[in-house]
This record gives structure tokens, sequence and C-alpha cells, in this order.
């Protein structure tokens, strides 16, 4: 083969893969943008702090992206994405060593307040900041994500007892900082 095949075969190659690096990455733009809300808003239930989950969010991606190539169907993506979410809100829940948190500062909801919702929700919010972080982000993939538990513990890496036994009693304290805070506020109206 002559020199000047081999460079052409060489610039050819190179261009090839160009053209692939493109595309690897203009996928990975596309189904990240399609996961973004979400994630932020799971990061805020997890971490109760906007800027926190912000930077969580920032750190998934930039994971996510460096493992691009192990993910190897895009159709998965949203639970490999999640799963890198759910991982570093951990990480940074447990680094932080602040639990209970103040969860006033979630995004808002786009619906309406017809009933008197606010109030309730933001009880809720508070009784969710008083968790651990592993009850709350079982409590979060499991009511606010909409997974199943098996679901949740492969996102975990857990065994299905592990998660509904967090489930449990996440609901059990969930429960009694709820009945706390109904009884503060029959308080102060008396």
């Amino acid at each position: 083969m002559s020199t000047r095949s081999e460079g052409t075969l060489l610039a050819s190659r190179k261009e090839r893969d160009a053209a692939d690096n493109r595309r690897s990455a203009e996928n990975f733009v596309r189904l990240t943008e399609r996961e973004l809300d979400r994630s932020y808003a799971v990061a805020c239930l997890i971490l109760g702090d906007r800027d926190e989950a912000e930077d969580a969010v920032h750190d998934a991606l930039e994971s996510a992206w460096l493992r691009w190539d192990s993910l190897r169907d895009s159709e998965y993506f949203a639970a490999w994405f999640g799963r890198i979410v759910t991982n570093v809100c951990r990480d940074r829940a447990r680094r932080r060593r602040i639990s209970p948190i103040t969860m006033s500062v979630l995004p808002e909801q786009p619906a309406p307040d017809h009933f008197g919702a606010i109030p309730e929700r933001e009880l809720l919010r508070e009784a969710l900041g008083t968790l651990n972080v592993d009850h709350r982000i079982v409590l979060v993939l499991r009511y606010y994500e909409d997974l199943t538990l098996d679901e949740i513990a492969r996102r975990l890496d857990k065994r299905t007892g592990t998660v509904k036994s967090r489930l449990h009693y996440g609901l059990r304290a969930l429960r009694a900082s709820l009945e706390s805070a109904e009884r503060a506020v029959a308080e102060e109206y008396k």
C-alpha cells in the first residue's frame, strides 16, 4: 500500500470517528435534556436545597458523560441517569451530614392551589426533611418518581426487602413528623 493511500485511509477514519463522536454527543445532549427537570426536582427533594440540587445534577451530568460509553442501550438512559443522580445526591447528603434539612426551598408546583393544599404541602416538605437520607430517597423514588419497589432496588443496588424496610420505616417517621407538626399547629391556634 502506498503512503498516499495510507494517509487517505487514516484521514477518512479520523473523519468517521469525528462524525461518530459528534453523533454520540448530540445523542447524549438530547437524552439529558429530557431528564434535567425531573432530575433537578428529585435532587431538590432528596437534598432540600436548590443550589445543592443544581450542583448534584451538574455532577451527575459530568459523571454520566464520562461513563457515556458504558451505556449499552440508550433506551435505558432514564434509569441509568436516574441512578447516577440518586447516588450523587446520597453522597452529597451524607458528606453534608445535615438531617433534618429545610425543605421549603423546593421547586414550585405548577398546579394552582384550590383548597389550601399549599400549607399541607409545606408541612409534608418539612416532615420529609426530618427523615434520614436513605428513607428520604426511597420515599422520593416511590412516590415522586412512581417507581416500583423492584425498580428502586435496582436503582439503589439494594435488595427489595431492604427497600421495603426503608419505605416502611420512612413512612412511619414521616407520619410521626406530620402528626407532631399538626399538634404544634393546633397548639398555636388555642
